[in-house]
Protein backbone atom coordinates (compact mmCIF):
# COMPACT_ATOMS: atom_id res chain seq x y z
CA UNK A 1 0.00 0.00 0.00
CA UNK A 2 1.19 3.50 -0.81
CA UNK A 3 2.14 5.11 2.49
CA UNK A 4 0.76 8.49 1.40
CA UNK A 5 -2.49 9.17 3.27
CA UNK A 6 -3.22 12.81 2.36
CA UNK A 7 -1.66 15.20 -0.12
CA UNK A 8 -2.93 18.61 -1.13
CA UNK A 9 -1.92 20.77 -4.07
CA UNK A 10 -2.72 24.49 -3.78
CA UNK A 11 -5.99 23.64 -2.00
CA UNK A 12 -8.10 26.81 -1.91
CA UNK A 13 -11.59 27.77 -0.78
CA UNK A 14 -13.35 31.13 -1.20
CA UNK A 15 -16.59 32.24 0.43
CA UNK A 16 -17.45 35.24 -1.71
CA UNK A 17 -14.53 37.65 -1.29
CA UNK A 18 -13.25 35.85 1.80
CA UNK A 19 -10.33 33.49 1.14
CA UNK A 20 -10.83 30.94 3.93
CA UNK A 21 -8.08 28.57 2.74
CA UNK A 22 -5.36 29.92 0.47
CA UNK A 23 -3.24 27.50 -1.64
CA UNK A 24 -2.50 24.96 1.09
CA UNK A 25 0.12 22.27 0.38
CA UNK A 26 0.54 19.45 2.92
CA UNK A 27 1.64 15.79 2.84
CA UNK A 28 0.69 13.22 5.51
CA UNK A 29 1.73 9.57 5.68
CA UNK A 30 0.04 6.60 7.32
CA UNK A 31 1.12 6.14 10.93
CA UNK A 32 1.75 9.87 11.33
CA UNK A 33 0.10 12.39 13.66
CA UNK A 34 -0.28 15.67 11.81
CA UNK A 35 -1.06 18.75 13.90
CA UNK A 36 -2.91 21.62 12.22
CA UNK A 37 -2.28 24.59 14.46
CA UNK A 38 -4.11 27.90 14.32
CA UNK A 39 -6.45 30.29 16.09
CA UNK A 40 -10.23 30.13 15.75
CA UNK A 41 -11.21 31.25 12.24
CA UNK A 42 -7.78 30.48 10.78
CA UNK A 43 -9.18 28.01 8.23
CA UNK A 44 -8.67 24.68 10.03
CA UNK A 45 -12.25 23.42 9.89
CA UNK A 46 -12.70 24.56 6.28
CA UNK A 47 -9.63 22.53 5.32
CA UNK A 48 -11.03 19.45 7.05
CA UNK A 49 -14.41 19.84 5.35
CA UNK A 50 -12.70 19.83 1.95
CA UNK A 51 -10.52 16.85 2.82
CA UNK A 52 -13.57 14.92 4.06
CA UNK A 53 -15.38 15.45 0.75
CA UNK A 54 -18.04 17.66 2.34
CA UNK A 55 -16.99 20.97 0.75
CA UNK A 56 -15.69 21.39 -2.79
CA UNK A 57 -12.46 23.36 -3.27
CA UNK A 58 -12.65 26.61 -5.21
CA UNK A 59 -9.36 25.62 -6.83
CA UNK A 60 -6.54 23.17 -6.30
CA UNK A 61 -7.01 19.56 -5.33
CA UNK A 62 -6.15 16.86 -2.80
CA UNK A 63 -6.02 13.10 -2.53
CA UNK A 64 -7.28 11.41 0.64
CA UNK A 65 -6.78 7.67 0.96
CA UNK A 66 -6.04 7.58 -2.75
CA UNK A 67 -9.26 9.37 -3.74
CA UNK A 68 -9.46 12.79 -5.40
CA UNK A 69 -11.56 15.33 -3.45
CA UNK A 70 -12.91 16.77 -6.70
CA UNK A 71 -13.69 13.50 -8.49
CA UNK A 72 -14.49 11.02 -5.68
CA UNK A 73 -15.82 12.89 -2.62
CA UNK A 74 -18.27 10.10 -1.74
CA UNK A 75 -15.55 7.42 -1.82
CA UNK A 76 -13.45 9.54 0.56
CA UNK A 77 -16.24 9.36 3.14
CA UNK A 78 -15.97 5.56 3.23
CA UNK A 79 -12.20 5.69 3.83
CA UNK A 80 -12.06 8.13 6.73
CA UNK A 81 -13.25 8.57 10.29
CA UNK A 82 -14.18 11.90 11.84
CA UNK A 83 -14.32 13.15 15.44
CA UNK A 84 -15.86 16.58 15.89
CA UNK A 85 -15.08 19.17 18.54
CA UNK A 86 -18.67 19.10 19.81
CA UNK A 87 -19.95 15.74 21.03
CA UNK A 88 -22.49 14.70 18.39
CA UNK A 89 -23.63 11.23 19.45
CA UNK A 90 -26.95 10.47 21.15
CA UNK A 91 -26.97 11.44 24.83
CA UNK A 92 -29.90 9.16 25.74
CA UNK A 93 -28.37 6.02 24.21
CA UNK A 94 -25.84 3.86 26.01
CA UNK A 95 -22.25 3.51 24.81
CA UNK A 96 -23.07 0.19 23.11
CA UNK A 97 -26.35 1.47 21.65
CA UNK A 98 -24.55 4.46 20.09
CA UNK A 99 -21.96 2.16 18.53
CA UNK A 100 -24.63 -0.24 17.26
CA UNK A 101 -26.65 2.59 15.75
CA UNK A 102 -23.75 4.18 13.90
CA UNK A 103 -22.34 0.79 12.92
CA UNK A 104 -25.56 0.13 11.02
CA UNK A 105 -25.21 3.51 9.31
CA UNK A 106 -21.75 2.35 8.23
CA UNK A 107 -23.60 -0.73 6.86
CA UNK A 108 -21.55 -3.21 8.87
CA UNK A 109 -23.17 -6.65 8.92
CA UNK A 110 -24.25 -7.96 12.32
CA UNK A 111 -21.31 -10.30 12.91
CA UNK A 112 -18.66 -7.78 11.93
CA UNK A 113 -20.41 -4.98 13.83
CA UNK A 114 -20.41 -6.87 17.13
CA UNK A 115 -16.71 -7.73 16.72
CA UNK A 116 -15.84 -4.13 15.85
CA UNK A 117 -17.79 -2.85 18.87
CA UNK A 118 -15.80 -5.15 21.15
CA UNK A 119 -12.54 -4.14 19.44
CA UNK A 120 -13.08 -0.36 19.73
CA UNK A 121 -14.35 -0.61 23.31
CA UNK A 122 -11.21 -2.56 24.22
CA UNK A 123 -8.99 -0.04 22.43
CA UNK A 124 -10.60 3.00 24.05
CA UNK A 125 -11.20 1.50 27.51
CA UNK A 126 -14.97 1.84 27.20
CA UNK A 127 -15.91 -1.78 27.94
CA UNK A 128 -16.68 -1.03 31.59
CA UNK A 129 -19.00 1.80 30.50
CA UNK A 130 -20.91 0.03 27.72
CA UNK A 131 -24.27 0.23 29.58
CA UNK A 132 -23.83 3.88 30.62
CA UNK A 133 -25.89 6.46 28.80
CA UNK A 134 -23.67 8.92 26.96
CA UNK A 135 -25.05 11.78 29.06
CA UNK A 136 -23.53 10.14 32.18
CA UNK A 137 -19.98 10.16 30.79
CA UNK A 138 -17.40 12.83 31.60
CA UNK A 139 -16.04 15.00 28.79
CA UNK A 140 -12.97 12.80 28.39
CA UNK A 141 -14.97 9.58 28.14
CA UNK A 142 -17.39 11.17 25.69
CA UNK A 143 -14.43 11.95 23.46
CA UNK A 144 -13.26 8.35 23.75
CA UNK A 145 -16.73 7.27 22.63
CA UNK A 146 -16.54 9.68 19.70
CA UNK A 147 -13.16 8.22 18.72
CA UNK A 148 -14.51 4.66 19.08
CA UNK A 149 -17.43 5.57 16.83
CA UNK A 150 -15.11 7.06 14.22
CA UNK A 151 -13.07 3.84 14.15
CA UNK A 152 -15.94 1.33 13.79
CA UNK A 153 -15.52 0.85 10.03
CA UNK A 154 -11.71 0.55 10.37
CA UNK A 155 -10.67 3.72 8.53
CA UNK A 156 -6.95 4.24 7.97
CA UNK A 157 -7.35 8.02 8.18
CA UNK A 158 -8.93 9.75 11.17
CA UNK A 159 -9.75 13.47 11.37
CA UNK A 160 -10.04 14.96 14.85
CA UNK A 161 -11.26 18.57 15.05
CA UNK A 162 -10.16 20.06 18.40
CA UNK A 163 -10.56 16.63 20.08
CA UNK A 164 -9.59 17.77 23.59
CA UNK A 165 -11.37 21.13 23.75
CA UNK A 166 -12.98 21.49 27.18
CA UNK A 167 -11.40 18.26 28.46
CA UNK A 168 -9.50 18.13 31.77
CA UNK A 169 -5.68 17.64 31.69
CA UNK A 170 -5.71 13.97 32.76
CA UNK A 171 -8.34 13.04 30.18
CA UNK A 172 -6.40 14.99 27.56
CA UNK A 173 -3.31 12.90 28.31
CA UNK A 174 -5.34 9.68 28.04
CA UNK A 175 -6.79 10.72 24.69
CA UNK A 176 -3.30 11.41 23.36
CA UNK A 177 -2.10 8.00 24.55
CA UNK A 178 -4.97 6.55 22.51
CA UNK A 179 -3.91 8.55 19.46
CA UNK A 180 -0.37 7.20 19.77
CA UNK A 181 -1.74 3.63 19.82
CA UNK A 182 -3.69 4.35 16.65
CA UNK A 183 -0.61 5.78 14.94
CA UNK A 184 1.27 2.61 15.90
CA UNK A 185 -1.43 0.72 13.96
CA UNK A 186 -0.60 2.80 10.84
CA UNK A 187 -3.64 5.08 11.12
CA UNK A 188 -2.99 8.59 9.78
CA UNK A 189 -4.27 11.20 12.25
CA UNK A 190 -5.13 14.75 11.19
CA UNK A 191 -5.56 16.74 14.42
CA UNK A 192 -6.58 20.38 14.63
CA UNK A 193 -5.69 22.19 17.82
CA UNK A 194 -4.89 25.59 19.25
CA UNK A 195 -3.10 24.07 22.26
CA UNK A 196 0.64 24.55 21.75
CA UNK A 197 1.58 21.71 24.11
CA UNK A 198 -0.55 19.33 22.03
CA UNK A 199 1.16 20.40 18.83
CA UNK A 200 4.45 19.37 20.44
CA UNK A 201 3.14 15.78 20.55
CA UNK A 202 2.68 15.57 16.76
CA UNK A 203 5.11 14.10 14.22
CA UNK A 204 4.71 17.18 12.07
CA UNK A 205 2.90 20.47 12.46
CA UNK A 206 1.56 23.08 10.05
CA UNK A 207 0.71 26.56 11.31
CA UNK A 208 -2.18 28.31 9.56
CA UNK A 209 -3.38 31.90 10.00
CA UNK A 210 -6.00 33.77 7.96
CA UNK A 211 -6.19 30.88 5.53
CA UNK A 212 -2.48 30.83 4.74
CA UNK A 213 -0.02 28.12 5.69
CA UNK A 214 2.75 30.03 7.45
CA UNK A 215 5.18 27.22 8.15
CA UNK A 216 5.35 23.43 8.46
CA UNK A 217 7.72 20.77 9.74
CA UNK A 218 8.49 18.76 12.85
CA UNK A 219 8.05 20.59 16.16
CA UNK A 220 11.83 20.72 16.50
CA UNK A 221 12.27 22.15 12.99
CA UNK A 222 9.68 24.81 13.71
CA UNK A 223 11.33 25.82 16.97
CA UNK A 224 14.69 26.06 15.23
CA UNK A 225 13.19 28.14 12.42
CA UNK A 226 12.48 31.22 14.52
CA UNK A 227 14.48 34.09 13.13
CA UNK A 228 16.67 35.97 15.58
CA UNK A 229 17.15 34.60 19.10
CA UNK A 230 15.05 34.34 22.24
CA UNK A 231 15.53 36.19 25.51
CA UNK A 232 13.51 35.46 28.64
CA UNK A 233 13.05 38.53 30.81
CA UNK A 234 11.71 38.18 34.36
CA UNK A 235 10.26 41.55 35.28
CA UNK A 236 7.42 43.57 36.79
CA UNK A 237 5.03 45.17 36.25
CA UNK A 238 4.62 42.83 33.31
CA UNK A 239 2.33 44.78 30.97
CA UNK A 240 4.23 48.03 31.45
CA UNK A 241 7.42 46.14 30.59
CA UNK A 242 5.75 44.53 27.58
CA UNK A 243 4.84 47.92 26.14
CA UNK A 244 8.26 49.40 26.84
CA UNK A 245 10.37 46.48 25.61
CA UNK A 246 8.19 45.90 22.55
CA UNK A 247 9.29 49.31 21.22
CA UNK A 248 13.00 48.50 21.44
CA UNK A 249 14.72 48.29 18.02
CA UNK A 250 15.70 44.68 17.27
CA UNK A 251 12.72 43.13 19.09
CA UNK A 252 10.91 41.05 16.45
CA UNK A 253 8.24 39.50 18.68
CA UNK A 254 7.17 39.48 22.33
CA UNK A 255 5.00 37.07 24.34
CA UNK A 256 4.03 37.08 28.03
CA UNK A 257 4.50 33.90 30.11
CA UNK A 258 3.48 34.20 33.76
CA UNK A 259 6.00 36.58 35.34
CA UNK A 260 8.30 36.59 32.29
CA UNK A 261 8.44 37.96 28.76
CA UNK A 262 9.88 36.06 25.80
CA UNK A 263 11.50 38.41 23.30
CA UNK A 264 12.50 37.27 19.81
CA UNK A 265 15.46 39.53 19.01
CA UNK A 266 18.03 40.12 16.28
CA UNK A 267 20.98 40.84 18.58
CA UNK A 268 20.72 39.56 22.19
CA UNK A 269 23.55 41.64 23.66
CA UNK A 270 22.37 44.91 22.14
CA UNK A 271 18.75 44.28 23.12
CA UNK A 272 19.67 43.25 26.67
CA UNK A 273 21.48 46.56 27.13
CA UNK A 274 18.45 48.42 25.77
CA UNK A 275 16.13 46.46 28.08
CA UNK A 276 18.06 47.46 31.17
CA UNK A 277 18.21 51.11 30.05
CA UNK A 278 14.44 51.17 29.40
CA UNK A 279 13.78 49.47 32.74
CA UNK A 280 15.79 52.11 34.65
CA UNK A 281 14.11 54.95 32.77
CA UNK A 282 10.56 53.65 33.42
CA UNK A 283 10.96 52.12 36.92
CA UNK A 284 10.55 48.53 35.72
CA UNK A 285 12.11 45.86 37.94
CA UNK A 286 14.14 43.37 35.90
CA UNK A 287 15.17 40.27 37.88
CA UNK A 288 16.92 38.39 35.08
CA UNK A 289 17.60 38.37 31.34
CA UNK A 290 18.73 35.08 29.79
CA UNK A 291 18.77 33.34 26.38
CA UNK A 292 16.33 30.42 25.93
CA UNK A 293 15.23 27.96 23.26
CA UNK A 294 12.04 28.80 21.37
CA UNK A 295 8.73 27.07 22.14
CA UNK A 296 6.02 26.49 19.53
CA UNK A 297 4.10 29.39 21.05
CA UNK A 298 7.13 31.61 20.38
CA UNK A 299 7.15 30.35 16.78
CA UNK A 300 3.43 31.08 16.41
CA UNK A 301 3.78 34.58 17.90
CA UNK A 302 6.73 35.33 15.65
CA UNK A 303 4.90 34.21 12.49
CA UNK A 304 1.79 36.17 13.45
CA UNK A 305 3.96 39.27 13.97
CA UNK A 306 5.58 38.80 10.56
CA UNK A 307 2.18 38.37 8.91
CA UNK A 308 0.82 41.59 10.44
CA UNK A 309 3.97 43.46 9.42
CA UNK A 310 3.78 42.16 5.82
CA UNK A 311 0.04 42.79 5.42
Amino acid sequence: MNDLAIQTQDLTRHFGKLVAVDHINITIHYGEIFGYLGANGAGKSTTIRMLCGILSPTSGTATVGGYDVNKDPEKIKTAIGYVSQKFSLYQDLTVRENLEFFGRIYQLDSGRLQKRIEDVMELTGLKAYERFEARALSGGWKQRLAVANGLLHEPKILFLDEPTAGVDPMSRRSIWELLYRLADQSVALFVTTHYMEEAERCNQVAIIARGRLLRGGTPRELRESVSGQLLEVECSPLMKASQAFGRIPGVIGLTAYGTTLHLNVTNPKTVETAIREAARAQSIAVTSVKPIDASLEDVFASLEKEMVRDA
